[in-house]
């Protein structure tokens, strides 16, 4: 039945408005004659926003140099590192493994999470073998990733997953090139030739809260920075569990999420963006193992490296003045982020299903 507001309710909407009013006045740079709107409030947040940009470019000119300065390393081959579940760091991102799968994907190494995503993905398929001819791979969320052409490069058959083009998410991921509309989004030329493209990768629409039954027999699956856009924290839990459901008996699942490591009293959910705590994946860990999944160590190591302990603030790039965009962002490398105003950096969970 609905439920008429109360005087109280209309009352608070009232102070609130007023409030907003007040507050927005207060801040506003000019009054309308154009002149300053000289006023404490003002002065005290005028140059806030410059503050933000201000650390911000530092924050990127020092990731910029840092990578300039690392050594030209060829001759590469992959190897074996006992690769955990872990944070992501900058000595990552400064070794061998990296340089080797980077180079695969023919990006240079910048100090950027994403970066560390695909490599992190890619070094854990190759640990436990799966990147090999006969393989079948299943990617959800894939968006406009590389790994699927690289993984078709070795022979891998790999069905690509996204969600259905009616679905209002995915209107807002495709704005940002994060989104699989077709499967010419997957294809990299520069990875991959059209003739191997088209005979190993294809593509279906996937929710990846409602995992279709008939998807199975599978040697591996991964997703990178999905689970935490299904809705809250309980639907990307459920999605790693249920995940595991396609795969072969001993099949590997790989995913990449956000780590709130600041606050473990307070976190995101029920939200566009969730964000998972130590104890999430502590828990997760002791649930999967108890079932006889068996779960690389967890590492919450977050570095100590200067773009370890740099805490990228709003605006980001997407949101930028044009003219910002045009001549400051290069990349905008960053390995953690504040998500309203959370601290986040992504952790990688390798999970191998019972045998």
């Amino acid at each position: 039945m609905f439920k008429k507001p109360s005087l109280t309710d209309d009352i608070r909407a009232f102070v609130e408005r007023t409030v907003e009013t007040l507050f927005d006045g207060r801040i506003r740079l000019t009054r309308g004659t154009g002149q300053p709107n000289i006023n404490p409030m003002w002065a005290k947040t005028k140059d806030i926003e410059f503050l933000h940009y201000n650390i911000k470019t530092m924050g990127y000119q020092l990731a910029r140099k840092l990578a300039s300065e690392l050594p030209v390393r060829t001759g590469l081959t992959p190897t074996h590192v006992g690769l955990d579940s872990k944070a992501s760091t900058q000595a990552d991102l400064e070794t061998d493994w990296a340089a080797y799968w980077a180079g695969r994907l023919r990006i240079p190494i910048f100090y950027h999470r994403k970066l560390w995503e695909f490599v992190y993905v890619l070094q854990a398929l190759h640990e436990h073998g799966m990147i090999a001819p006969g393989r079948r791979g299943l990617g959800f969320g894939c968006g406009e990733e590389p790994i699927p052409s690289l993984l078709a490069s070795e022979g891998v058959d790999v069905l690509v997953t996204d969600l259905p083009p009616d679905n209002e998410a995915a209107k807002v991921w495709s704005k940002t090139h994060e989104y699989a509309a077709t499967i010419e989004k997957a294809y990299r030329p520069e990875l991959v030739s059209r003739e191997a493209f088209e005979r190993h990768i294809s593509l279906r629409f996937v929710d990846m809260n409602a995992i279709p039954d008939d998807l199975s027999d599978f040697d591996f699956t991964w997703s990178i920075c999905a689970l935490e856009h299904l809705g809250s924290l309980k639907h990307g839990l459920d999605f790693i569990e249920t995940a595991l459901r396609p795969l072969k008996p001993g099949g590997l699942a790989v995913h990449t999420t956000e780590f709130n490591f600041m606050n473990d009293q307070e976190t995101l959910d029920n939200w566009v963006t969730v964000l998972y705590q130590r104890r999430h994946f502590e828990d997760l860990a002791a649930r999967l193992t108890a079932q006889g999944h068996k779960v690389r160590p967890l590492n919450f190591d977050i570095g100590k490296a200067p773009m370890d302990q740099f805490i990228d603030i709003p605006p980001y790039v997407n949101d930028w003045p044009a003219i910002l965009t045009q001549c400051w962002t290069d990349g905008a490398p960053h390995m953690k982020l504040s998500i309203d105003g959370f601290a986040s950096t992504c952790f990688g969970l390798i999970i191998e299903k019972a045998a």
